[in-house]
């Protein structure tokens, strides 16, 4: 199968393979040091804690009975063969495709913890005073730095034609 992939789309894959691998190497290790609920604070602004999500971003859902994990590993699945159509029609356009790779790499992240686990580890929480940002993950992180890409790639459009010179 992997013959059948051009360079661009393997070089796209393989930074969504990073993705995944490195956010399940900071889960794992978050998971082996912290117990759950564990809070440890790194700045006065940032501190490590081990939350499980069963829910989507914010923890949507989160208090939904159950249902809710098979629903996001299904639209987890789908955004999967949706992104990799996207990565295979787009490979060589350098600004899009990475965008979805990271995409890509986040929501495959997640959803094998869904399958694996049956929630989400989070443990990024960004805090000061009063407010405080939901724990979020590595995953999590480049969905939303992907996602941020894509819809900055969408504004920008694609650059003009040559004009044929007649």
């Amino acid at each position: 199968m992997l013959d059948v992939l051009t360079p661009a789309l393997r070089k796209w894959l393989g930074l969504a393979l990073a993705v995944i691998v490195v956010d399940h190497l900071t889960k794992r290790w978050v998971s082996s040091v912290l117990d759950f609920h564990e809070f440890v604070p790194v700045l006065p602004f940032f501190s490590l804690v081990r939350v499980h999500n069963t829910g989507a971003a914010f923890s949507f859902l989160a208090d939904a009975g159950g249902w809710q994990r098979w629903f996001f590993i299904a639209v987890g699945i789908v955004a999967t063969v949706i992104i990799m159509r996207l990565l295979k029609r787009h490979a060589h356009e350098p600004r899009l495709a990475f965008a979805l790779a990271l995409v890509l790499g986040g929501a495959l992240g997640n959803v094998i913890d869904r399958v694996l686990l049956g929630h989400v580890v989070d443990f990024l929480y960004f805090h000061y005073r009063g407010f405080a940002w939901p724990a979020f993950n590595v995953a999590d992180s480049a969905i939303s730095v992907g996602a941020a890409l894509l819809i900055w790639d969408g504004l920008r459009g694609k650059p003009a034609a040559p004009k044929n010179a007649a």
